[in-house]
């Protein structure tokens, strides 16, 4: 048992269903689906509240229309040891992210119309392949504007047998009034803490009120999930995966953050502290950004996260130890 699984484990004969099954059998995730359509109509599905009409092809910030574009779907074996598993994460790539970072180092999804326009019944034929390759969940990547889509493809995917965790891999400017659609729909939240400043948000992500955004965000995830579990092998079934980059010159704010989880959130937070950060699309333009971290530098943030109380860092195995365990 690693360090990050430590203390995680489910329960003896607790149920490992999607939460989103019982919902789907209820009737309740089709009365979603609805109040999530309507969103569309004076946007409001992702934290930027463009308040377009997508339903008339309109577009806001994320220049997303009524139908979601996918760039890629597959499976994953770079993600987390807690989500790829030994099978992969089966993951669907959206284009046109709803965050604008200058340093992403996936700017020809992120920022690009790449990629199809897909509807629900394809991206429904997705998930069900994904998990027929065997992948331990459905992995949502960039998914924050284009919830409603996936909620409607969600339905005909698991009333034609899907039976896989939902994870929700975000950027983390996510809308309340989505995330409160979501609840007992997702399994595995995983957003992204970029920022304690307003002002570097500004600067390197082109978003307003970030961290206040973010916070609440996170808040709301882990008040639907609580903290990270994971099943006999090591696989995350359900709870709060967050993800922190570290940047140059603390740009990051590492220190407000891993105190912001420790204190508000959880001490037991599965946190990410990612050391991949290299200059990439529009780095260059911004002189802080134009160097990788030093190791120094993620050390200190390593270190900050353990001084806040949090006991469950990522800790990465090398694929083929992994395989070999099973």
């Amino acid at each position: 048992m690693t360090r990050a699984q430590s203390g995680s484990r489910q329960n003896p004969g607790q149920s490992t269903s999607p939460a989103y099954l019982k919902l789907m059998r209820s009737g309740e995730l089709k009365t979603r689906i609805e109040e999530a359509q309507h969103l569309l109509t004076l946007c409001h599905v992702c934290a930027w509240h463009c308040k377009v009409d997508r339903t008339a092809g309109k577009e806001g910030v994320c220049h997303t229309g009524v139908k979601a574009r996918v760039n890629s779907a597959g499976p994953h074996l770079g993600e987390e040891d807690v989500l790829r598993g030994w099978r992969g994460s089966g993951t669907i790539f959206f284009s046109q992210c709803n965050l604008q970072c200058q340093f992403c180092q996936n700017s020809d999804i992120s920022q690009s119309a790449s990629g199809r326009e897909v509807e629900p019944e394809e991206l429904a034929v997705m998930m069900l392949e994904l998990q027929d390759l065997g992948c331990h969940n459905i992995n949502f990547v960039s998914p924050s504007h284009v919830v409603p889509q996936i909620m409607a493809a969600l339905l005909l995917a698991a009333e034609r047998g899907l039976r896989l965790p939902l994870v929700y891999n975000t950027g983390g400017y996510d809308s309340l009034e989505m995330l409160h659609l979501l609840d007992g729909i997702v399994d595995i939240y995983m957003p992204d803490m970029k920022y304690a400043d307003t002002d570097t948000a500004r600067r390197y992500s082109k978003v307003v009120n970030y961290p206040e955004v973010n916070q609440a965000a996170v808040r709301e995830m882990h008040r639907q999930v609580g903290d990270l579990q994971v099943d006999d092998t090591g696989v995350a079934t359900r709870g709060l995966l967050v993800r922190h980059l570290v940047l140059p010159e603390q740009l990051a704010g590492t220190d407000k953050i891993v105190q912001f989880l420790a204190q508000k959130i959880s001490s037991h937070t599965y946190l990410n502290i990612m050391d991949q950060y290299r200059p990439a699309y529009r780095a260059s333009e911004h002189p802080a950004l134009a160097r990788p971290p030093t190791r120094e530098e993620y050390q200190q943030a390593c270190n900050l996260a353990r001084e806040a109380g949090l006991n469950r860092l990522d800790d990465r195995k090398p694929l083929w130890r992994i395989l070999r365990e099973f």
